[in-house]
């Protein structure tokens, strides 16, 4: 991975050479750190991983040098879940998919060359040519999947959460209510949208549901297993 980077560096020094771009040693200080990341930061993130490196530029040059990165094929954007901007590496003639716990955020990379082949196959089946691709698996991580196994309430949940509705509480008129919505105990439900504030979208038997913040907080749920 050392020969790598040493590499990549080679070839930032040859394109500012070559696209006269200006400041090209505080951008290489700037990719120097970045090289040294293994995981996936917001540009909030890299900024403080570069104070820490006694590397302190202003947040608009740090933000310039990475799109720089980014558009020589240095490191790549992504954003997970409809989330924050993320940056990594990006190594050419290697490609990972993504992991993303839902719970706690973990991205997790991996490889399968099985899989790579049955996408392959998959659209060569349908006359399909691939040019580039990418695969977000969103779940819970094992640290986070044990502690799914007690309830919680609905407003506490994640988009894309597939759950099970184990109480109403609140009193029977809450229970009346929800039971005329066609909500019952038991029913296996998917969130759709719950962000930190509006309503709490979710879906059962193919019903999509809109729920008051107020009205979720006293609907009592669990993972699937």
């Amino acid at each position: 991975m050392k020969q790598i980077h040493q590499q990549e560096k080679e070839q930032f020094k040859q394109l500012f050479l070559q696209e006269k771009l200006d400041n090209f040693e505080d951008c290489y200080r700037i990719l120097d750190v970045f090289l040294q990341i293994e995981n996936h930061v917001t540009l909030e993130e890299f900024i403080e991983v570069l104070k820490d490196k006694g590397v302190d530029f202003e947040e608009s040059f740090v933000k310039q040098t990475l799109d720089l990165m980014c558009y020589f094929g240095f490191a790549q954007q992504n954003r997970f879940n409809n989330g924050l901007v993320r940056y990594e590496h990006r190594h050419l003639g290697q490609h990972h998919d993504h992991m993303i716990c839902i719970k706690c955020g973990r991205i997790l990379e991996f490889e399968d060359s099985d899989m790579e082949a049955l996408q392959v196959r998959i659209s060569g089946r349908h006359g399909f040519h691939i040019l580039q691709h990418k695969m977000e698996l969103y779940g819970l991580c094992s640290q986070c999947f044990p502690k799914q196994t007690v309830s919680i309430p609905l407003v506490m949940s994640k988009q894309g959460q597939r759950l099970i509705i184990r109480e109403f509480t609140g009193g029977t008129t809450t229970r009346v209510r929800l039971s005329a919505m066609g909500l019952r105990v038991g029913d296996e439900i998917e969130v759709i949208t719950n962000s930190s504030k509006g309503q709490v979208v979710i879906a059962a038997d193919r019903t999509r549901f809109a729920l008051g913040r107020g009205l979720a907080e006293k609907i009592q749920v669990e993972a699937v297993q």
